[in-house]
Order: structure tokens, then sequence, then C-alpha cells
């Protein structure tokens, strides 16, 4: 077979990006994907959609649809997977059921792709869990030349590889970290009071192996998920720190039919059906939506819930809900959680885009101040230069960029002005 290269005109998942490539390649084996990115001048690895800026886009897409199947590779020892990279999450799951193993976590969406996820450093939640990046133990992935580079944990390069931001060529093939099944029981709680948020950080984000909390920015925390694996007991029950538990399902966006969401009331699941916030069988989300999702040091959590709180009477008329995380360190060079315990503030705003680029101008004033980097896929105006010196790799990983794309065959201006140009 030969490489089926289709004109084409499309949408990211939320509506408020449009591409700018003309042409979708879907090569159906590897050697043809070699010779497409050995041959094309200007080319990107195109995944589920779900970034919300345009740094997927290029002259040219290519989807790893026709090369993705749905089998996983179970290391001998059972410890690790390995996956075609334009696996969803939701049917890695469903292949890893059949093996009775597990992922430390899962993001809050299981619709997005493991190299897409990967490569922006996407993440769940909880304060010893790092992001879905860092179960990542080897990658394949096809350079600018058309060659196939191998890569393993400890190896020099790796910590630079794995974010890589879709720069460094087109990732193939992914080995990540696996432990045996488990189950958790998920409950949420009512009105969180700011002041019992602000006394009790670290308690709250620590009450389960997974904790988000959702917030309009209004006289309390509007709800606290707390995911608790049942190995580790039964969780918080009832109240916490103030919060009810409550009386029925409950959807993050406050309002909205929560019929998508996965169950709640304390009954206990699989792992992959507590972990993230929607069922794969429903519409992600709300869809219509812009995504902004700023980290900082865990430390200024704080600090940083007082300066969006006095921003929230600007916030609110584009919020639909911000949800509060936390994230553990890692040592991948262009992570958002690179060596820094971090919280992560995830916005999801009403898709009003001129309005919300507005907003994030006085916003990143308050949190940039404090450390804040901002999500790969999501919406966000800090340049190069004011990003690359929060990241002690960065020329590490620009050098590494140059190294394995020289002739830029990866790179686009949005690549140009948020993550290369720091000068």
């Amino acid at each position: 077979m030969t490489d089926v290269a289709v004109q084409w005109a499309g949408i990211n998942w939320a509506g408020n990006y449009e591409y700018g490539a003309s042409t979708l390649h879907r090569p159906e084996s590897l050697a043809e994907l070699q010779e497409l990115v050995a041959g094309t001048p200007r080319l990107r690895a195109l995944g589920s959609r779900h970034s919300f800026t345009a740094i997927p886009d290029s002259a040219e897409l290519v989807s790893l649809e026709a090369m993705t199947g749905t089998d996983v590779a179970v290391a001998a020892d059972r410890r690790a997977v390995t996956v075609d990279a334009g696996l969803r999450y939701g049917e890695l799951v469903t292949a890893l059921h059949r093996e009775g193993l597990a992922l430390h976590n899962l993001a809050s969406l299981p619709h997005i792709s493991v190299a897409g996820a990967v490569a922006t450093a996407t993440h769940g939640s909880g304060v010893g869990n790092r992001n879905l990046a860092g179960a990542v133990a080897g990658l394949e992935l096809v350079t600018s030349d058309g060659e196939l580079l191998r890569a393993a944990r400890g190896d020099t390069d790796f910590p630079g590889l794995v974010v890589g931001l879709g720069a460094l060529g087109v990732v193939t093939r992914v080995t990540l970290d696996v432990e045996p099944a488990f189950e958790v029981r998920q409950r949420v709680f009512d009105q969180l009071p700011w002041a019992a948020l602000f006394e009790h950080f670290e308690d709250v984000v620590s009450s389960g192996y997974s904790v988000s909390l959702f917030t309009l920015f209004g006289d309390a925390v509007d709800m606290v998920w707390v995911k608790s694996r049942t190995d580790a007991g039964p969780g918080p029950e009832g109240e916490l720190f103030g919060a009810r538990e409550a009386d029925g399902e409950r959807h993050p966006i406050p309002g909205i039919d929560p019929t998508p969401t996965t169950p709640q009331l304390g009954e206990p699941g699989l792992w992959s059906d507590r972990l993230p916030h929607f069922r794969m069988g429903f519409t992600p989300s709300n869809g219509d939506e812009i995504q902004s999702e700023f980290l900082l040091p865990r430390a200024d959590a704080v600090p940083a819930l007082e300066a969006l709180l006095r921003l929230g009477p600007r916030i609110r008329p584009l919020l639909q809900t911000c949800e509060i995380r936390t994230v553990a360190a890692d040592d991948l060079w262009m992570s958002t959680a690179h060596e820094q315990d971090s919280v992560a503030l995830h916005f999801t705003w009403v898709p009003a885009q001129a309005e919300v680029e507005a907003l994030l101008v006085d916003l990143e004033a308050a949190l940039l101040p404090l450390g804040a980097r901002p999500h790969w896929g999501k919406l966000f105006l800090a340049d190069a230069a004011t990003l690359a010196p929060r990241y002690a790799h960065h020329a590490d990983f620009v050098a590494l960029v140059q190294r394995l794309d020289p002739r830029g065959a990866f790179t686009n201006d949005w690549l140009e002005r948020y993550v290369l140009r720091a000068g």
C-alpha cells in the first residue's frame, strides 16, 4: 500500500482553531511514514485535536490512525507495555483490562491520544502522581531524515525526547510503566469554604489518590472530587473540612447533566472507570469551550488562588469552571512539572476567544510572577523569552531540536514564538 494523502480542511475538537494545513497524510506502515517524513518540507503529526492552539499545525499533517492497532505488547516482567502512539487512552485501558494491568494515572478525558498527551505533558491529578509523560519508559520516533530513533529511560537524550512538543519527530511507539489493576471509589464534596482550603490546602489535595477541586471563584469552592484507591482505605466520607458530601452525581460544570461523568457515590470501580472525570462512551467535557492551564510550584498555591479571587469579577463572566489539581515533579526537560511538585489551575472558558485573550493579559500578570508554566496545548500569551528561564534545560532542548531536525521539518510559527526563540 502507499501513503494516502487527501485534501483536508479541519478544526480542532473545541472549534476555536482552524488548521492551516491543506493536506493530510495517512500512511499505513512505518516504511511509508519514513519515506513521507524524509520527503516532506514541513510536516507535523495530528493527534486527537484536543490542543487549543496552532501547536500541531504545519503546511502538511500526518495522521497515524491507519498505523494504530489496539493490541499491547506486555513486557516479560509485566511492569511495562508498548503501544502504538496514536492509541487513545480509552482504547488502551480496554487492552490493559484484558491483562489485569493499570496505568498510574489518567487525564480527565480518556479520548486523547497517548502520543499527544505525552508530548504536551498532559496529566491527571494527585500529590504523588506524575503526569502521563512520567510513565514513559521508552519511545520510537521517525526523525526528519526518515530514520527510526529508539530511546529508553536512562539514555542521555531521553528526558528531552519525551515531552517533545512534536518538534523532534513523529512518535510511532511508546513504552509505558504499568502496575497491577486496582480499584478506586469516588466521592464529591460540595461548597468547601475558601478559608478552610487556604488553611488546609495540603490536607485537602492529599485526601485521596487523585483530587480535583472545581470553582467559579464565588463564595466557596463549588466541588471537591476525591478519588481514593480501595487498597489505601475508604477515603473521606460525609464531610471534608466543612464541605458536605454530595447527595447525587455532579458534572464539573455546574448545571450540566452529569450523565457523561464517571460514578461518584462511593461505589468501588476499576481505576479506569474512576480516575477520568468523563466516560469513554460519551461526548467529553462540554466541547464548546476554550481551555487554559497554568502550573505553579505547589508551595505557591494559596497566593495564586488569592490573586485569582481578586480577579474573580472579571473571570466569572468568561468561566465555565476552573479545576485545581496537583502533579508530582518529574525530570523531563519541557514538562510543566519539571523538578517541582506543582499545582495546576485549569480554566474552561466560554468560546469567546478575543475576550479570553484580553483576560489572559491580567491573569498571566498575576500568575507568571509566581513561577507559572502554561500547559503547552492550551491557550496562553507568554512568549519563549518569558518562559525559557522557567526550564533549566531549555537550551538543551533547543539544541536537541536542532540536532534531530536540522532542516526544520517539524517547526512551525507557534513553536518559534512560544518555545524556541528565547532570545
